[in-house]
């Protein structure tokens, strides 16, 4: 009966909030203590006993009643801070406080002319009895109090880490007190393991949900690519001002490398206790993105550090990043990269009895981590790829692209998987490391096959390709640049990964499919690249790619005498209009799927999903490398690409109709999707805008990398025919023994040298993680729903 009637109390002070045209005088406290004094209420009662048509209305009609509300809370918290909570009841106050504050900083950032309210110092709120507010604290704007009392409380014992003292004199002085000692778990730089304790990993989720709504002020601004724009937030937090950055960072990046979802493997435990420790993982990683987001005001360029000037006219340094930078140690980054490997696996996991192990929801934000890991330190990227450990990554990437490649509401995820596999793809050991076999059969809605992990990444490009929905088309070039990156280190493609890249090639070499954009020809150019590589470097250990080259050798023939006259090119783009698909789906001879598998299918109806900013075009995206003799990089200037030239031409007559920038010079310009949508409706309706010419068309088919393939054929063909004519064969197995102990050596062009597209961070990638990164973080928090139904401009929210 007492929780109804303290539910009933906080709902009728709300209400005389709203109500009283008078301002509340800030030593009022009988009034303002109905807000906090209540011990049962829980994060889910403040949300529901305090609508949002309420918060607005106090915020237009009684600012100063709003005002007050907000400083009283702060203040209970710095109090609680100071003091170490040392009783339940306040210990019950800053919970309460935390919550409030959780409900109500999102309408006060949806209010531009509210944003700077925390910013500023609140001249004679409650004067009476705050002294320690003010007095202490030099008169700091409410943020910074707010940020720094919410980290001593993170660190508070008894509450949110466990006690190291006990007896009469158990209370600890906060201000003395030593964080680094009382790092929330062990890993990264902490050896001890403190016991778990499900009440302190309770506090912790509410303190860290609130610093996350502190930290969403960024979701109100509309998106920008001025990389200079700092959120204030994240970087008083992030700052030296902040005592405890080390041992928070440390506890943070512990706690979620650490997790295991699975504890001792007893089947359905996760049905039969909750498990507390989740909740705090997904607040912990959440936290991490969101800060690591922030690089000190530097756009961030791995290859040069800036100089020191640089860095300090851009605004402070954030320690997260500068702590992030400088783990070394080998065991924390073994520690680091087990842990996330045995997050993203745990969705993968099958088990006999259905539904039995717990499955994780917040695989996206771990793959962001990852990103920024292998973006922020280097040491970190070449230990990954050092062994083949870098698999137990690849695997579940490759399972989500799989997963969610019919799914408009899940396109983000596929462009960070991508973004990763494009990262990692710059580096040589990475396609080394793919010629492992693949043994562990994951269940992918993919063909089996026998074969190495390098067979699993075509596969499943494959099948995202040829079976993906139509927003993936910006993402082509992406795929096949990673292809390309890896081909000179395959030493070995099954014939189903042969045959799958050669359908690719049939399906992009159609010429209604050349002449029906500007840039489709440079998926044409990748791929010819891609089995150039193979031939070039690896031929020995190739002979299904070659078989597969050989049969298909017509494609080849077609390619070198595409037709360039004007009747051709109409005659092409009249057959595209009756088949309107992007890819030939049909001609793919699909094999059983692997066991346990199912179908990817699309997001269900009234499912909701933000918005991104278009992603900049492969060129873009990536430098050249060339690779030395002695297996060091050389950057390329960027002039000699064919797949770049004349880019330009069809840029200026403003062709592009995906949703990448790609050949748009000026990369400041954004797009939401739902802008894209229209201008690609708009641009496939008006054809004005561009057609294919004869002279555009000879100007890339002369560049066609054609020479190495048609030697091979010219030697190969003869050959094999020869063969099957003196033997009789029909059996695919000669042949292949055949090619196998067959050699080109002195028959080919002098090789090419192996080019690397390299990623290379940019303004348009940083904004597109921006707005990628916040709009996860907003969809993964329903309970409570923080920032729902809120006036949210960093992008748009729209039901599938």
């Amino acid at each position: 009966m007492g929780s109804t009637d303290s539910k009933l109390n906080f709902r009728k002070a709300v209400i005389q909030l709203t109500t009283k045209t008078q301002p509340v005088e800030a030593t009022d406290d009988a009034f303002w203590d109905q807000f906090w004094a209540d011990t049962t209420t829980t994060v889910q009662d403040v949300f529901a006993l305090v609508p949002a048509a309420e918060i607005r209305a106090v915020r237009e009609e009684s600012p100063s009643n709003l005002a007050t509300l907000c400083y009283k809370a702060v203040e209970k918290l710095v109090q609680g801070a100071e003091s170490g909570c040392p009783s339940e009841r306040e210990k019950q106050v800053i919970l309460n406080c935390t919550r409030i504050l959780t409900r109500i900083l999102p309408y006060i950032f949806e209010d531009q002319d509210w944003r700077g309210f925390f910013w500023s110092t609140v001249p004679g709120a409650g004067h009476a009895g705050t002294d320690e507010l003010d007095d202490d604290d030099g008169a700091r704007p409410l943020a910074e109090s707010l940020l720094l009392a919410v980290a001593d409380l993170l660190f508070c014992p008894d509450f949110t880490v466990h006690s190291h003292k006990r007896g009469p004199d158990s209370i600890e002085n906060m201000q003395s007190i030593d964080s680094c000692e009382y790092i929330w778990e062990s890993g990264v730089g902490f050896a001890q393991s403190p016991p778990l304790n499900y009440i302190h990993d309770l506090n912790r989720t509410e303190l860290l949900r609130l610093l996350l709504t502190c930290f969403s002020e960024a979701m109100y601004l509309p998106p920008s690519s001025d990389n200079n724009v700092l959120n204030p937030w994240v970087t008083f937090f992030c700052s030296t001002e902040n005592r405890h950055a080390l041992p928070l960072f440390t506890s943070l990046l512990n706690v979620v490398c650490a997790y295991d979802p699975v504890g001792y493997g007893i089947p359905y435990n996760h049905l039969l206790f909750s498990d507390y420790r989740e909740q705090l993982v997904e607040q912990a990683v959440q936290i991490l993105i969101v800060t690591l987001e922030h690089d000190g005001g530097v756009p961030h360029h791995p290859a040069s550090p800036s100089s020191m000037e640089e860095q300090e006219s851009a605004g402070p340094e954030n320690l997260f990043v500068n702590y992030l930078s400088r783990i070394h140690r080998e065991e924390d980054f073994d520690f680091v990269l087990k842990g996330l490997a045995r997050l993203l696996t745990n969705p993968l996991t099958q088990t006999y009895l259905p539904n039995s192990t717990k499955k994780i929801q917040f695989h996206q934000e771990l793959l962001v981590l990852f990103w920024k890991l292998c973006d922020f330190n280097k040491k970190f990227l070449f230990f990954v790829l050092k062994s083949s450990d870098v698999l137990d990554i690849l695997v579940p990437i490759l399972y989500y692209l799989n997963d969610a490649r019919a799914d408009q509401s899940r396109v983000g995820l596929m462009h960070i998987g991508v973004f990763i596999l494009l990262l990692l793809s710059g580096e040589r050991n990475f396609g080394v490391r793919l010629n492992k076999p693949y043994s562990i059969h994951v269940p992918m809605d993919i063909p089996v096959f026998t074969g190495t992990h390098a067979d699993l990444l075509i596969v499943v490009f494959h099948k995202i390709i040829t079976t993906g929905h139509q927003r993936l088309q910006p993402l082509f070039d992406c795929l096949l640049t990673i292809v390309v990156n890896v081909s000179p280190y395959l030493k070995s493609l099954s014939m189903v990964a042969a045959n799958k890249l050669l359908h690719l090639l049939e399906a992009f070499s159609t010429c209604w499919f050349l002449f029906s954009a500007a840039q489709n020809h440079h998926l044409v150019f990748f791929l010819l690249e891609a089995f150039n590589n193979i031939i070039q470097y690896q031929f020995d250990g190739n002979c299904n790619l070659v078989y597969a080259i050989i049969r298909k050798r017509n494609v080849f023939h077609q390619l070198a005498n595409l037709p360039s006259d004007p009747a051709s090119i109409q005659k092409a783009l009249q057959r595209k209009k009756k088949s309107p698909d992007v890819i030939s789906r049909t001609s793919s001879q699909e094999t059983v799927s692997m066991e346990g598998s199912h179908p990817a299918v699309p997001a269900e109806p009234g499912t909701l999903k933000a918005s991104l900013v278009a992603i900049p075009g492969i060129d873009k995206l990536t430098e050249k490398s060339q690779v030395s003799e002695d297996g060091t990089m050389v950057s390329v200037p960027k002039t000699d690409s064919p797949h770049t030239t004349h880019s330009d031409q069809s840029a200026a007559a403003g062709t592009s109709d995906t949703e990448s920038n790609s050949g748009r010079d000026n990369e400041d310009v954004f797009y939401t999707e739902a802008e894209m949508e229209r201008r690609r409706l708009s641009s496939a309706s008006s054809t004005s805008f561009w057609a294919p010419t004869p002279e555009w068309v000879l100007s890339w088919k002369c560049k066609l990398p054609l020479q190495t393939i048609m030697r091979l054929l010219q030697v190969l063909v003869p050959q094999v025919e020869k063969i099957c004519i003196d033997k009789g064969l029909t059996d695919e197995s000669e042949i292949l023994k055949f090619l196998q102990h067959g050699t080109l050596v002195g028959l080919l062009p002098v090789p090419h040298p192996i080019l690397i597209r390299k990623y290379q961070a940019n303004a348009g990638t940083a904004m597109w993680f921006r707005t990628y990164m916040w709009g996860v973080v907003y969809l993964r928090n329903v309970d409570p729903p923080i920032w729902y139904d809120t006036d949210v401009r960093l992008f748009e929210i729209q039901r599938m």
